[in-house]
């Protein structure tokens, strides 16, 4: 089977179930797991977005675009058509993350021979552990699929029964997704905050992301923040936090904890590692439970 992943969690997914070989074509932005995504992969994807920009001006282009009713990001329909593809998995939950799927399908139903086109659009945690049944059916590996959720379920499991038994409070939490303006962090993610021992104090589980005042932060009371702008590594999250510090109006964070989190790999993206990201936010939930988070997935930042 020919498969063209269009978003990474689909990409760390068809890998995860050992499929790789399968891969085609990928987006330009998937990056895990490097060992697999060799530079001979085509990228059929790329962004009208530079992803270097200012958080402030990043939210800026995306608002223009979204406005005109343009595209922030372009699919390659030529590269698309060499590859002739059976099956192309794309997703319909954010068009800011990922290609949109209408575009896909229009694609897809030019094409001489056209692909089946499966769009992922979980905004949960179960529906994540769902999808991975779906691309697993999609590519013939219903058995492996069902293996790889059955140990990330196990996975969760351990987390809870550890919280169990040492009952520890509940911290309260505020996971920001964007800095500039400020976003809080919806969709799976307040569920992975209460998985990992937390009260999600900005988000209610399964609703998307929105613009937050400081004020309603401030006024939320949080005892931890999580930094984890959207689609950045844990260094450059680091580096944001530690910057945005620095700023009369995030001063009061100087009495809190505050951490960077990798949200590339562990928070944004509906894929496997979102059991890692629960795992890591429990680590730092917990100090006393487990034990201190890689430097790799998440960085504490103090305040100057």
């Amino acid at each position: 089977m020919r498969v063209i992943s269009l978003l990474p969690a689909a990409t760390e997914t068809v890998c995860a179930l050992g499929a790789f070989d399968m891969l085609v074509g990928i987006s330009h932005d998937s990056d895990y797991p490097m060992e697999f995504l060799h530079p001979g992969i085509p990228r059929v994807t790329r962004s009208t977005i530079d992803s270097n920009a200012a958080p402030a001006d990043v939210d800026r282009m995306v608002r223009v675009a979204d406005t005109l009713g343009d595209s922030l990001h372009v699919l390659d329909a030529d590269a698309i058509s060499k590859l002739e593809p059976d099956l192309i998995i794309t997703q319909g939950i954010c068009d800011v993350c990922a290609i949109r799927e209408a575009d896909v399908r229009i694609i897809a139903e030019s094409l001489w021979n056209p692909p089946i086109v499966l769009s992922l659009s979980a905004d949960s945690l179960d529906e994540m552990m769902n999808d991975i049944r779906r691309v697993g059916a999609a590519i013939e590996r219903s058995s492996l699929a069902e293996a790889l959720v059955k140990r990330l379920e196990d996975r969760l499991q351990k987390v809870h029964e550890r919280l169990l038994t040492a009952s520890v409070p509940r911290p309260r939490v505020a996971v920001l997704e964007w800095t500039d303006p400020i976003y809080n962090a919806g969709h799976w993610v307040p569920q992975m905050v209460r998985r990992a021992g937390g009260i999600e104090v900005l988000a209610k589980a399964g609703e998307r992301s929105r613009v937050v005042t400081m004020a309603e932060v401030v006024a939320a009371k949080p005892d931890t923040v999580i930094i984890a702008p959207c689609g950045y590594g844990v260094e450059r999250a680091a580096r944001e936090g530690a910057m945005q510090l620095k700023q009369k109006d995030w001063s009061w964070l100087a009495h809190r904890r505050v951490w960077a989190m990798d949200s590339g790999g562990l928070l944004s993206r509906p894929g496997p590692r979102l059991v890692d990201g629960v795992e890591t936010l429990a680590e730092i939930f917990h100090p006393t439970v487990f034990l201190r988070p890689s430097r790799a997935r998440a960085v504490e930042i103090h305040a100057a």
